[in-house]
């Protein structure tokens, strides 16, 4: 095994990740709301010894329901079951800064975090969707820059109430009758433009320390949050000039906030499709989008990029002229924006290179096929790892972890075992100093 490892992450975008995965034959479209479905995809994605399961969320009922499952499930709720029914794989739950407020999503994930052993990470993110907003009683959506303002200072609340307890602070001495020793608890007193909060937290320190710190935006705000708070980062690249160019920019940006830039994970999502042949994977490929209902693939994409969809004439490129959406989400937009421009592509070829889905990049291939792909990414510096999105689950995911993490695994880039038991451990990032903790050495 090389020193450096190769990450896997699982994103299980409940029935899968192609447009019509749940209308597949081996799938449940059910699915999305049965807990059993992400436990059950989870442990074989431990049985394939990935670093997490990942969570999405938008708290909104979205992505036209009438045409295909969405995310329904709270994440942590889902989570805290998966954890009682694995051992070592990581859980990675999505909550957002924009209608949360810190103190409950500090205690929550802190919670998750001691009950699964230290195997929690928090995908910080921001809600663009004018439909939840409406659901939080607000009219309009947060403006783009200010949802990031109040991002940024709710990571920081977020990561002082982690560190309100120091290491040991918890004595339970029963001899002594001691319980916590509150010189090592701490009061966080945070006054900002958004939060007053006082802390501390009424959780101890987990075995990780706290919880991992991921973020996913890919605008200029999402790049800064980032560079000031994540140790993991889940981003969009459908190449090697582009992963790379992505991560030195935010290597760029944390070193000159003074972060050390090595501590960051870098995981492009990666949507797979695969098949023993090259012929099987396109004959697969054929099979689900004839399964795409109707025209949800046409009104998503006029979704992202905010067009009327009757404007749209599918054998043509898109407008050459298509503005940045003032405060709606800029990273699927730009990404998806990319890949019609590099490519050339017509809206109907741009809508079946995307599989009816996200912007996220799409393999279709074999298993040995995929294989190189992520050793030439990863050997290039491209990516840590991926996010992996199969086509359909788990029937997809079984496929992964039965023919192409073999493969991984004798080149020596990827582990054939678990040697630690956090997701800390398995991202291989070191425990974060507690800030009061190292307040008091620097006052010594």
């Amino acid at each position: 095994m090389s020193r450096r490892r190769l990450h896997l992450n699982i994103n299980i975008l409940n029935a899968g990740f192609y447009g019509s995965a749940w209308r597949a034959p081996q799938s449940d479209p059910t699915a999305f709301v049965d807990v059993g479905h992400f436990v059950k995809t989870a442990r074989i994605a431990e049985r394939g010894t990935f670093d997490a399961v990942f969570l999405a969320d938008v708290p909104t009922l979205s992505d036209r329901p009438e045409l295909r499952p969405y995310q329904a499930l709270e994440p942590t709720i889902v989570l805290a079951t998966i954890a009682a029914h694995t051992s070592h794989i990581g859980l990675i739950g999505t909550a957002s800064s924009t209608y949360n407020d810190p103190y409950n999503i500090a205690r929550r994930f802190a919670s998750l975090d001691l009950a699964s052993g230290g195997r929690v990470g928090w995908n910080v993110v921001t809600t663009a969707e004018a439909s939840a907003s409406r659901n939080f009683g607000f009219d309009a959506v947060t403006a783009h820059a200010a949802r990031y303002e109040r991002a940024a200072e709710f990571t920081e609340v977020v990561t002082r109430l982690w560190d309100s307890w120091e290491d040991g602070a918890l004595v339970a001495d029963k001899a002594s009758g001691r319980f916590v020793d509150l010189d090592r608890v701490h009061a966080i007193d945070h006054v900002g433009p958004h939060f007053r909060v006082s802390g501390p937290l009424n959780v101890p320190r987990s075995p990780q320390g706290r919880p991992v710190v991921i973020q996913a935006g890919g605008s200029d705000d999402g790049r800064q949050l980032a560079a000031a708070h994540a140790e993991a980062i889940f981003s969009v690249a459908h190449t090697i000039a582009e992963a790379t160019a992505f991560a030195a920019d935010i290597r760029g940006r944390a070193a000159r906030l003074g972060r050390d830039p090595s501590g960051i994970v870098f995981l492009p999502g990666l949507g797979t499709l695969l098949g023993s042949t090259e012929a099987e994977a396109r004959r697969r490929e054929d099979e689900l989008w004839s399964l795409i209902p109707g025209d949800y693939s046409l009104r998503r994409l006029a979704g992202v990029l905010q067009l009327n969809p009757e404007s749209i004439d599918l054998d043509t490129p898109l407008p050459t002229s298509i503005p940045l959406p003032a405060d709606g989400g800029h990273t699927f937009f730009l990404a998806t924006l990319q890949i019609a421009r590099r490519d050339g592509l017509t809206v109907r070829q741009l809508l079946r290179k995307l599989g009816g889905s996200t912007g996220h990049r799409l393999f279709i291939g074999t298993p040995k096929a995929l294989a190189d792909e992520i050793e030439a990414w990863f050997l290039a510096g491209a990516a840590d790892g991926f996010n992996l999105m199969p086509d359909v689950l788990p029937d997809g995911l079984e496929i992964f972890v039965d023919e192409v993490v073999p493969i991984l695994r004798r080149r020596g880039i990827f582990r054939s075992t678990y040697d630690t038991r956090t997701l800390r451990g398995h991202f291989g990032l070191v425990e974060p100093d507690n800030v009061f903790a190292r307040t008091a050495r620097a006052a010594v």
